[in-house]
């Protein structure tokens, strides 16, 4: 008899913070979620540092959450976790990792979870513009050369944050925002962007409706491009949903240890959109496991 096709995950920014308790969660919950069909499961955990992704895969080898719930392979679990590198700040880099997956998984995978991103310090033209680089650009090509790979019924979950609601906008930026994802339309979702880079270079984001502020705006973006997507996705009958979520406040490098939650606990609403029965929805904007107005 046939051996049954693994299940494949990738990760993107998982060698720490809630990148890498994704990737546990993924592990840990895996065998009593509606994917497990018997089959093993493969997750790829990505990060730019070779090394510091060969340390993360270490260091999840002897976990001892992982350890105690046989979850991987090593302990006669069905999980086993394998390092790529990936820099999303860099086209050649995703395609790289693209051509890597269809090579090796033809039959294609199921899941892809964007984590990766950046917060910088300050606010100026270089900072925006970097931090759109990475947040809104690289995510965006992310989520567009992996969505082809995701076979029927698979998800893709893009980790935004409650940073990019639509609360500290004008009215007009908001409307536009809305009707961007709403609509389906990317390139409205990237001339929003374009527009904001603009204004911050020119010094006059604040008369034009937006905050001054790099990430949350970075971040609405994304929001908005993951709705976008989940529009054009759902026409194409393939049953993949396609959600954005907030992990919360999740102690973290990113936020300097000021969070309030844990990494593991960040990692449960991205890891249920992953994993879990939803309902069949598409398109939405989460957090603490529910959907949520954006």
């Amino acid at each position: 008899m046939a051996s049954m096709q693994s299940r494949v995950a990738a990760v993107t920014g998982a060698n720490k913070g809630i990148g890498l308790a994704i990737v546990r969660n993924l592990a840990l919950q895996y065998p009593k979620s509606p994917l497990n069909n018997g089959a093993p499961f493969l997750i790829y955990l990505t990060a730019r540092s070779a090394e510091r992704g060969a340390e993360a895969v270490d260091t999840l080898s002897k976990d001892p959450q992982l350890k105690k719930a046989k979850a991987l392979a090593q302990d006669g679990g069905p999980t086993t976790i394998k390092f790529y590198e990936l820099d999303i700040s860099q086209t050649s880099s995703i395609q790289g990792f693209r051509d890597f997956l269809q090579k090796q998984h033809p039959e294609g995978i199921d899941i892809a979870i964007n984590n990766a991103g950046i917060a910088m310090q300050g606010f100026d033209a270089n900072v925006v513009q970097t931090t759109l680089q990475t947040n809104y650009y690289g995510t965006l090509e992310a989520t567009q050369d992996l969505l082809p790979l995701i076979r029927q019924g698979g998800r893709l979950v893009n980790v935004s944050s409650m940073a990019g609601k639509l609360n500290k906008y004008s009215d007009e930026v908001r409307k536009a925002f809305l009707a961007a994802a709403d609509s389906g339309d990317l390139n409205a979702c990237t001339a929003l962007m374009e527009r904001f880079k603009t204004a911050a270079a020119e010094g006059r984001e604040k008369e034009d409706g937006w905050p001054s502020a790099a990430y949350a705006t970075s971040k609405a973006g994304e929001t908005a491009f993951t709705k976008a997507i989940a529009v054009q996705e759902a026409k194409r009958n393939r049953g993949v949903l396609v959600n954005a979520c907030c992990p919360g406040y999740v102690n973290t490098d990113m936020t300097r240890g000021g969070g309030t939650k844990t990494p593991d606990e960040g990692a449960q609403t991205p890891v249920m959109l992953a994993l879990h029965e939803i309902g069949g929805r598409t398109g939405g904007f989460w957090q603490s496991e529910k959907e949520i107005e954006w």
